[in-house]
């Protein structure tokens, strides 16, 4: 067992999971490959948020079953929520699957592995105490570093799956998370984003979030920190007063929101009312300017009513986020919701999804507009994907508060900070002309 390829679904939870899993490998003499075809196990690292989630990694295990066709000593593996969430069905229904592996084993993946070559595996056994606080993961080279500052969740949303797969809510330590966050500045990365389910509930025993963005604030190396994804009702006069002080706290906050109504917020089990939401929105907005809000939308929610709906646009309207992740309900085994009845039909579903869709594009058209001409500093992350060999080179890169800006490539590298003037704009994207010479900021490339 020398070579391993590694797939990663989902959320910057499972991006990072997918780092730690490669440092664990890695430590253990074993060899991360770019192609199924040159590895001696396959690996698929899951999200099971979603039931079109599923499908896919249901889908690509099917396409991993050819190589084994091929070579039967091929171990295929599939780790993560879904493995936790699915665990009988994958183990039973794919009996080209060898390994199963929940978020709270892969601390001993090398071994299991190795066993899992032999016969069928499986390590789903939740531990509250398991944090990988110890592990280094091997992240990949870029300007951005996930630094995981909690596991599993207390919230128990009534359509959220994560406490049944990722278990009970626990921080690491705030000393192990500063030193991270100095190991990946060492290695040359600028920007940190702190993890959690809800990451501002972070707390250690002696310390609280408001503490680990100040501390981590002092890391000399660090340009940027972010973080994702907090809880209205934790976002403390603590948190927004560490934000509004610390210069390399970013003033982009990410407030999921789900809905604009009381009922359906209560039947979720959300634990804030609108009108609670609307306060931390204005108290997020007084205390840091310039702050750009953005959330996740919840569409057809069982009991969901047209008034319902009509409630979560007029807030939207009302207050402007600047973009937003809009879904439509999925219901989840396990899950309080998922023996409830479904009132909202799959059409009915997908008009409204559409209607709030052409709304959120709407206001981000409006709030990009009203940029154009503006300043902005922008954090390079390297060659634009809108470039090409019948096109003149662009960079991008990320603004404080998290928007996506394309300018012509003037040679400054990644990792620097580059002063643009927006010139254009759509709903998703700025476009800008560079203003003066780069911040000498240069990226650090990392071995391997």
């Amino acid at each position: 067992m020398r070579t391993v390829f590694l797939e990663t679904y989902g959320c910057q939870m499972n991006v990072a999971d997918s780092e730690l899993m490669a440092g664990v490998l890695e430590r253990a003499g074993m060899s991360l490959v770019d192609r199924p075809e040159d590895a001696d196990a396959l690996i698929l690292n899951t999200c099971a948020i979603r039931e079109h989630a599923e499908q896919r990694v249901i889908g690509r295990i099917g396409d991993f079953a050819r190589y084994k066709q091929r070579n039967p000593a091929v171990v295929i593996g599939v780790a993560g929520c879904m493995a936790q969430h699915l665990r009988k069905k994958l183990l039973d229904g794919r009996r080209s699957l060898d390994l199963v592996v929940g978020p709270d084993g892969y601390r001993d993946l090398p071994r299991l592995l190795q066993r899992a070559a032999g016969e069928p595996v499986a390590q789903v056994r939740l531990d509250r105490d398991e944090t990988y606080g110890d592990l280094e993961p091997r992240r990949e080279p870029g300007v951005r570093a996930w630094v995981t500052v909690q596991r599993g969740c207390d919230k128990f949303c009534t359509y959220c799956v994560v406490p049944f797969t990722r278990g009970r809510e626990r921080s690491l330590p705030l000393a192990d998370l500063v030193r991270q966050v100095r190991t990946a500045a060492d290695q040359g990365f600028r920007e940190i984003v702190f993890l959690g389910q809800t990451v501002n509930s972070y707390h250690d025993g002696t310390h609280d979030f408001a503490d680990l963005l100040r501390a981590t604030d002092a890391v000399e190396g660090v340009t940027r920190i972010r973080y994702t994804s907090p809880h209205p009702s934790d976002m403390s006069v603590r948190v927004i007063d560490a934000m509004s002080t610390c210069a390399k706290v970013m003033p982009h906050v990410h407030l999921p929101l789900q809905s604009g109504s009381d009922p359906i917020l209560s039947a979720m089990n959300r634990t804030y009312t609108t009108g609670e939401f609307r306060d931390v929105a204005e108290r997020i907005r007084r205390a840091i300017p310039g702050v750009a809000l953005t959330t996740d939308i919840i569409v057809g929610f069982p009991g969901e009513t047209e008034q319902d709906f009509e409630a979560t646009a007029a807030l939207m309207r009302e207050i402007r986020f600047e973009s937003a992740f809009l879904f439509k309900y999925s219901a989840r085994p396990d899950t309080r919701a998922f023996t409830w009845p479904e009132t909202v039909s799959e059409e009915a579903k997908g008009h409204r999804l559409s209607q709030l869709i052409e709304l959120q594009h709407q206001i981000s058209g409006e709030v990009h507009d009203a940029m154009v001409g503006r300043d902005v500093e922008v954090l390079v992350e390297g060659p634009s994907r809108r470039g090409g060999e019948e096109r003149e080179p662009q960079l991008h890169g990320k603004t404080p508060q998290f928007k996506t800006v394309v300018f012509r490539d003037d040679g400054t590298p990644a990792g620097a900070l580059r002063r643009v003037r927006i010139v254009g704009a759509t709903p998703v994207t700025l476009f800008g002309e560079s203003l003066a010479q780069p911040t000498p900021a240069p990226l650090v490339t990392i071995a391997g």
